[in-house]
């Protein structure tokens, strides 16, 4: 058994798309490789129904219910992992995996604390939840955040109007769309890639700050539509996304779920720190931009100011 497949794994976003194979991949592997599983969504059915299919593959699962666009829900559920973890519950933590995300059509939308609804998801609440147990990790340990390569553009995201990041000061970067701007795909399509940037700042920071013998990566699941992460675009682009996906080589949660487990516990990847950058199963340099020690520390320092307020 390695030494992350012998402690407790937790992944947020777990019922659906790329969260759920994640999460069922880890389960299904033989007893000696397997973690204990931490599930952090949304309590309901969906959650029930992957925690159940995860034990009855062998798995020890504790579901933990959370709303991730609400930081009080983000913080209640680190101290509930704690919990688990003071009580024995669960193995000592050497795994997060922070993959839940959403892509909001309408940048107006706002997070219970008044965020920019895809900041607070895909960025926010992960800054939360990290920080929190950032002290209650048995070392050695990994941390894998979910990127993006959206945060730039290239020829062929420029032909699928794919907007890129452009970045803007993290406090900016929180605030909705003030009210009398339309929204817009493009705002909307921004707004996701500038939280997939400011996840590879934090990555980066991240690992200068974090205690010795936490690894952190960021992995990228390939071009992957038609997944939930569209949910509020509506039927049709659903539906388009499900049809360009059935393109052989586009990605699909049963490809990429895999990976995403294989990031968190193979040896193979043990090597993997200081916000290392993995497509698919082909570790990758990012744009020169996406390394930035100024914009970095300023996101660190930002992103405390606004768990602050929220607090």
């Amino acid at each position: 058994m390695n030494s992350i497949a012998s402690g407790t794994v937790l992944i947020t976003g777990p019922t659906g798309g790329l969260g759920r194979a994640a999460t069922l991949a880890m389960a299904d592997r033989p007893a000696h490789e397997r973690p204990d599983l931490l599930l952090v969504g949304r309590a309901g059915r969906a959650l029930t129904e992957v925690a159940q299919e995860a034990r009855a593959a062998g798995a020890v699962v504790r579901e933990i219910g959370c709303d991730l666009a609400r930081l009080a829900d983000v913080r209640t559920a680190a101290q509930q992992v704690e919990q688990l973890l003071h009580d024995g519950a669960v193995r000592p933590l050497r795994g997060l995996v922070a993959n839940a995300g959403l892509s909001s059509a309408d940048t107006h939308n706002v997070s219970a604390d008044g965020y920019e609804l895809t900041f607070a998801v895909n960025y926010l609440a992960h800054a939360q939840l990290i920080g929190d147990l950032l002290d209650s990790f048995a070392t050695p340990a990994r941390i894998v955040l979910l990127g993006s390569n959206t945060y730039y553009q290239n020829i062929f995201r420029r032909i699928l109007s794919v907007a890129p990041a452009a970045w803007r000061d993290p406090i900016e970067l929180s605030r909705p769309t003030a009210a009398e701007v339309p929204a817009t795909l493009e705002l909307s399509g921004t707004a996701y890639s500038d939280s997939k940037l400011a996840i590879l700042y934090y990555a980066h920071e991240l690992q200068r700050r974090a205690p010795a013998g936490i690894n952190v990566a960021v992995f990228e699941p390939g071009f992957m539509p038609g997944t939930g992460l569209m949910r509020e675009h509506g039927a049709a682009a659903q539906r388009i996304g499900r049809a360009i996906g059935r393109i052989p080589g586009v990605s699909s949660p049963a490809r990429s779920g895999p990976a995403l487990a294989s990031i968190m516990l193979d040896d193979r990847w043990a090597h993997l720190r200081d916000g290392a950058f993995v497509v698919k199963d082909q570790e990758r340099e990012v744009q020169p931009f996406a390394k930035d020690p100024h914009r970095e520390a300023r996101l660190w320092d930002a992103t405390a100011e606004l768990l602050k307020s929220a607090a």
